[in-house]
Formats: C-alpha cells, sequence, structure tokens
C-alpha cells in the first residue's frame, strides 16, 4: 500500500493527516505501515516528557487529556531504553 497524496496546508493537521505521515514514513523505512498510526507519537510524547519529569498536569495540556488516569495509560514504562546493559556500556 503506497501513500502519496502530499499536498500542505497552512493551520493544524487532522487526525488523519498526522496518521497519513506517521504511515508514509514507516512505509519509507521498510515497515509495515499498517501497523503505525499517530496515536504512537501521542504515547511517545507523553512518555518522553513523563521521563524528564514533566508534570502530569503539563503533559495533559499538551496531549488534551482530561483525566490523571487517562494520561498515565499513555506513559509507558521508558526504562526499556535507559536500564539495561547495553545501555550502560554505551551501545
Amino acid at each position: 500500500m503506497r501513500y502519496l497524496h502530499r499536498t500542505t496546508a497552512a493551520g493544524r493537521l487532522s487526525d488523519k493527516a498526522v496518521a497519513l505521515v506517521v504511515k508514509r514514513a514507516a512505509e519509507a523505512a521498510g515497515l509495515d505501515p499498517r501497523h503505525y498510526a499517530g496515536h504512537s507519537l501521542r504515547a511517545g510524547l507523553a512518555t518522553s516528557a513523563a521521563a524528564v519529569g514533566v508534570s502530569e498536569r503539563a503533559i495533559m495540556r499538551q496531549t488534551g487529556h482530561t483525566s490523571e488516569r487517562m494520561v498515565r495509560r499513555y506513559i509507558r514504562d521508558g526504562s526499556l531504553f535507559r536500564d539495561n546493559a547495553a545501555a550502560v556500556v554505551g551501545l
């Protein structure tokens, strides 16, 4: 499946436009675009922000979440990439 629609416009991107950008990037990287969407970006932002100490309230303002419970579902355990043997030895 190829995503070739290439137009730009002023203003915000719709959720569908973000999904297409992500799918194009996944496909360009040789990945199956059916497994990727814009949702991954939202969870990635929440996880990265929490990992460096950004408050849940600040994350919620950025992501548009209205409850702590929901934003916590988006914050993934990011220790996989920080607390492992390869990271300690600089790989």
